[in-house]
């Protein structure tokens, strides 16, 4: 990488946000296994919900303790770098997902070391090759429906994000980046859900399917309102590295491109 790369701030906060974006990505996706109790994690008594003749309480795939970073980096780099930035970053990311499944899988395929299977049998891990495969033998449905949902999902988000940004200019970054994000995530949950639990081999009803989608979504709604401050807190610390005319130079680059 030349030297005078480096140089320029724009690059390295593109850098940096690039890292930020595809690290979390990717953590969400290889956590996204484990599902846990919202109530039993907080302490607090089960909420109970009924949709469509199915009901069941608060409970969510791990990969929601990165996604919201994901929406607020999409958000900021569609601020300062616009949809072609957007999208070459979700193309290589989804790119870098399913090259760490091919890993995993390949990983899963090497014959254990027989000291190894038994090495947490004391902790309650009768079969380590068994545990290994089960957490990160992820089923194919999944992964396919989770990287078309995101896809589909940033390259709707891009768009929304930059059409609210006519009306409302440079201010409001709130609107533009929430709104964004709620339409990209309703049709995410919705893809992901049917393709993976409907599609797949569990054969989802589409009824428990939209009552699942609901609370799913209604979570990612609130944590997007909830991360509003934290949105604030990186446009100014970008602000400020950047200084005010290089940041204004690529936010109208952003909207032109």
């Amino acid at each position: 990488m030349p030297h005078n790369f480096l140089k320029s701030k724009s690059n390295r906060l593109f850098l940096i946000l690039s890292g930020f974006f595809i690290s979390n990505a990717l953590i969400a996706e290889m956590i996204g296994g484990k599902i846990f109790s919202l109530e039993d994690t907080l302490g607090i008594a089960p909420i109970h919900w009924s949709f469509f003749g199915q009901s069941g309480t608060l409970q969510f795939s791990a990969g929601i303790l990165n996604w919201p970073f994901v929406f607020i980096f999409t958000d900021i780099i569609n601020e300062y770098y616009g949809r072609k930035g957007v999208k070459f970053l979700s193309y290589m990311t989804a790119g870098l997902i399913i090259y760490s499944f091919v890993v995993m899988y390949s990983s899963i395929q090497l014959a254990p070391a027989g000291f190894w299977i038994t090495t947490n049998e004391t902790r309650g891990v009768p079969n380590m090759q068994n545990a290994y495969s089960a957490i990160f033998g992820q089923g194919m449905w999944i992964i396919v429906g989770s990287i078309t949902a995101f896809i589909v999902g940033q390259i709707l988000d891009v768009t929304i994000f930059h059409s609210i940004k006519k009306y409302t200019g440079e201010k409001q970054i709130w609107i533009r980046a929430t709104g964004s994000t709620m339409a990209s995530q309703l049709i995410d949950t919705l893809l992901v859900g049917y393709i993976a639990f409907v599609l797949g081999p569990q054969k989802w009803s589409l009824q428990l399917f939209f009552a699942i989608s609901i609370v799913g979504y209604t979570y990612k709604v609130f944590m997007a309102f909830l991360f509003i401050p934290l949105l604030y807190f990186v446009h100014i610390a970008i602000e400020k590295y950047l200084g005010k005319d290089l940041a204004t130079s690529l936010k109208e680059n952003a909207i032109k491109n």
